[in-house]
């Protein structure tokens, strides 16, 4: 029988024997003979509850392993991931069916419904409003920390997606000249000669949850790299001109979520695989049309899935750099109209709030904005939306019932040396405070059987939160190792040691110098950290202010 680790097993075990709910019990039992698969599908519903404490304590239970990666299921993760990605293919398809009648070629068609003309024309204004009339003429290319279609493994690292050949799709052969402009483009074109081109993006997951992965795309290396321009300038201009900035967003939804678990004024919405179902009928029918060529040109038409091409239906997905820009766009302009049509105010920030998929706003506007999203070809997702008189409200990764917060520690990856653990033993401490918040007390066998597992030396690096996982959080200040050095404290933590650094040693002098312009490397390491960079850690001290 496939097992966890003896002493994640033992530490989750106390963990389910504290929480003391049937629930947990339940949970344990599955733990004890085995049964990955109950524990994978195991789920509560705030509805069903009428107190916070008892809501918190299931929630958990049935939450700390629910999205391990390493838990042996018999479940296979990719292959649901496949069959919802072509799901939202087949949905895509049918909204690009039923949305081109209202296509400006088609303006003539006698099959127009003219209330959905009015709600498009007012979409259509309001992102006009938000964007402007084109994007820049010039955009200023970045790289993300993923893969991209040539770029995969360990090599994706900025000069090793500067050193392999570029790639980029046929349509998005307008940006060659700029991107011959910059460094990059010189030393490529110095060394290569010239470009190779592919159809589109390759298909990839990457883990979600015990029951599913997540479907993700890799983008050829130059279109992502101005994929990620675009979304910056969305942001920019959605911030500019609607005052709506997404890179506090997620706080602003959290403190929504927070009130209206209790007011009740504002429902949270959430909806059904929201990136894979935005058809490109959808897309050119609200962008004003330089923004739209510019994103299509990008966009990777077609995907390379198990080892065949397919044309997509869908405009964009995870993966590509202006995804989340672009749905944010389309959801707040839905959500904007539908409100100001219920007789609200209709402003993003004032009573529409929306970051990515996650959107909030008026009661009594949910029932049309879904008869909406679901014309426009997205699914509400019913188990994740709350409404009314409901006393649970979730956003942007933040649960609260009836204004207490009771979202559950997700464990993702199992422990494998001292940083991980004191990651483990941090979130098991946060849910402690939470749940206290909510009325249930805690005990805490489980967080000391973590730390068991962590060599006696690093114990003592103790601290506040707000320091992150270079520390145990612990609320016995007494424990807090502390030393002041010209009035600023410093604590006792665990820090990096030995880092596995790419020399710039192994690099073209060219490539080099491209990674000086674009602000990678220099400093005191002469070279590049990979995200797994990490080799060691020892004890050190970390200023607090």
């Amino acid at each position: 029988m496939q097992t966890l680790p003896s002493d994640l097993t033992r530490s989750v075990s106390l963990l389910l024997e504290d929480l003391g709910t049937p629930t947990a019990l339940k949970v344990a039992i599955q733990l004890r003979y085995g049964d990955w698969d109950g524990i994978a599908t195991n789920s509560v519903d705030p509805r069903t509850y009428l107190h916070a404490s008892r809501y918190a304590a299931d929630a958990a239970a049935v939450g700390v392993l629910k999205k391990l990666k390493q838990l042996p299921s018999d479940i296979d993760k990719r292959q649901k991931a496949i069959e919802k990605w072509w799901d939202g293919e087949k949905a895509c398809y049918k909204t690009n069916q039923r949305l081109c009648r209202y296509l400006p070629e088609f303006s003539n068609s006698v099959d127009r419904d003219d209330r959905i003309s009015e709600i498009i024309s007012e979409m259509r204004k309001k992102i006009f409003g938000w964007l402007g009339a084109c994007p820049p003429s010039l955009l200023d290319g970045r790289f993300g920390p993923g893969a991209t279609f040539s770029d995969r493994g360990r090599k994706t690292t900025v000069p090793d997606k500067m050193s392999s050949a570029p790639v980029m799709t046929r349509n998005a052969i307008w940006y060659l000249p700029q991107w011959l402009g910059t460094k990059w483009g010189a030393f490529a074109a110095q060394r290569y000669g010239e470009v190779s081109f592919t159809r589109g993006n390759r298909y990839a997951t990457v883990p979600k949850t015990a029951q599913i992965d997540r479907s993700i795309a890799s983008e050829p290396s130059l279109n992502v790299f101005y994929q990620l321009s675009l979304g910056r300038e969305i942001r920019h201009r959605l911030r500019r001109n609607a005052g709506w900035d997404l890179d506090t967003a997620q706080e602003i939804h959290r403190q929504v979520a927070e009130e209206s678990s209790v007011s009740r004024e504002y429902c949270t919405l959430d909806l059904s695989n929201a990136s894979d179902t935005v058809a490109c009928s959808l897309v050119e029918l609200l962008l004003p049309h330089s923004w739209f060529s510019a994103l299509s040109d990008l966009r990777s038409p077609m995907t390379l899935i198990d080892q065949k091409w397919v044309r997509l239906e869908k405009f964009s997905s995870m993966g590509n750099g202006f995804t989340f820009e672009l749905e944010t766009l389309i959801f707040a302009a839905l959500a904007c109209v539908a409100s100001k049509r219920c007789g609200h105010v209709g402003e993003l920030g004032v009573d529409v709030f929306v970051f990515g998929d996650d959107i909030i706003v008026n009661n009594d506007v949910a029932r049309p904005l879904k008869s909406c999203l679901e014309f426009f070809g997205f699914s509400l997702n019913e188990e994740k939306s709350f409404f009314a008189d409901e006393p649970f409200r979730e956003s942007c990764g933040a649960d609260f019932f009836n204004g207490s917060p009771v979202r559950p520690y997700f464990l993702k990856e199992s422990p494998d040396g001292p940083q991980d653990y004191f990651a483990f033993a941090n979130g098991i401490y946060a849910l402690t405070q939470r749940l206290a918040l909510a009325g249930q007390t805690l005990g805490r066998r489980a967080w000391f059987s973590v730390l068991d597992s962590v060599p006696t030396r690093v114990r003592m690096c103790r601290g506040p939160s707000v320091l992150g996982d270079v520390v145990l959080h612990d609320d016995d200040e007494h424990r807090h190792r502390v030393r002041w050095e010209n009035g600023i404290r410093y604590y006792r933590a665990l820090l990096p040691d030995k880092r596995r650094v790419i020399s710039f040693d192994r690099y073209d002098p060219d490539v080099v110098l491209a990674c000086a312009t674009y602000g990678t490397g220099g400093g005191e390491i002469n070279g590049v950290i990979p995200r797994d960079g990490v080799l060691s850690y020892k004890v050190g001290w970390v200023a607090f202010s």
